[in-house]
């Protein structure tokens, strides 16, 4: 079958310039972290990533050690570029990361040049790429000069193997730090991707700050909390869900009756604004303009459809937000 995008791809999207760049982004973008792994149905995530585009998603986001196993999610976005997407190459932001542990030894993790550069020749070749859009170092490396990671970055944006250079999961402080770099190198920081949720608010004591004061986009990942701030677990643990599941990020532990009942109540409030639990969750996190983009995931077409829905409806009356801070408060 021959994939035809929708023409009408572009016209309910919402795009945000990220940072101080010429880029604007989808306000909502589709990670593959999860279900595009070699142990997943590529009909599925074809059928995904055919429903994002249609929807005006043209960011899909990468790394390394996607799968399960490491690599394989690269390669199933590979055979989806090849079988339906090549066409569309100048449309999409792509980006993949590096950072975490990838192959045996010292050379295949953190953040030194040589993992850096080899890691993303090798997620090329996966995907079939003559180069990413957005290539990142995936969270700070405590022993490797930040002089040599920055370097590493700008090499890879001057070789042509990325465009732009990112960083996930960077404090303030060390935020600060490569900003300066890599303008001294020439190369600015494009964006930065960390968690951020109702959950999960670290970003707000000084990130946020940083980003808009540097220029730079943010894109957050986990928007969701891994799936507490949808409904599924309102009324048990569904057994196919993420908590159900052995070596997960969500374990049976993080859905307890404390937090289960705040999600209970934050329903509510999304139920009078007319939207699922996960569609507030996405708009509570884009109500704050120096977050470019929600970076999501998803396990099937629908999923994508209902987090889109979230864009119908972003903003907040001050009652609120009161009572949704009021309810994260207790």
């Amino acid at each position: 079958m021959t994939y035809i995008p929708a023409e009408t791809r572009y016209d309910s999207m919402r795009y945000n310039r990220c940072g101080r760049s010429g880029i604007k982004l989808p306000a909502v973008s589709l990670g593959l972290w999860h279900n595009f792994g070699g142990v997943d149905r590529l009909e599925n995530a074809r059928a995904m990533a055919w429903r994002a585009f249609d929807l005006g998603i043209t960011h899909f986001d990468l790394a390394n050690n996607y799968g399960p196993p490491y690599g394989s999610a690269e390669e199933t976005f590979g055979q989806i570029l090849n079988k339906d997407l090549r066409p569309f190459r100048d449309e999409l932001i792509i980006s993949s990361k590096a950072g975490w542990d990838m192959w045996p030894g010292p050379y295949g993790d953190f953040g030194s040049r040589k993992y850096l550069v080899a890691s993303l020749d090798q997620s090329l070749k996966r995907m079939g790429l003559e180069y990413v859009d957005i290539f990142y170092h995936h969270r700070p490396d405590p022993e490797t000069p930040m002089e040599e990671t920055m370097g590493a970055l700008d090499f890879i944006v001057r070789s042509g193997r990325a465009l732009y250079a990112g960083i996930s999961s960077y404090s303030a402080k060390q935020t600060h730090q490569a900003v300066r770099i890599l303008n001294e190198l020439g190369t600015p920081l494009l964006i930065h991707q960390p968690s951020y949720n109702m959950f999960d608010r670290w970003i707000e004591g000084g990130l946020l700050d940083v980003l808009a004061e540097e220029g730079s986009g943010c894109i957050v990942f986990s928007p969701l909390a891994q799936g507490l701030l949808t409904g599924r677990y309102l009324d048990h643990i569904p057994d196919d869900s993420r908590a159900a599941k052995p070596d997960t990020f969500l374990s049976r532990e993080d859905v307890s009756q404390e937090v289960v009942g705040k999600v209970r109540r934050l329903n509510e409030i999304a139920r009078q604004r007319g939207q699922s639990m996960a569609q507030m969750s996405i708009a509570w996190d884009l109500r704050n303009p120096i977050v470019t983009s929600a970076l999501i995931g998803a396990s099937r077409p629908e999923q994508i459809e209902d987090a889109v829905g979230a864009l119908q409806n972003l903003e907040f009356s001050s009652e609120e937000l009161s009572a949704i801070e009021a309810i994260l408060a207790d």
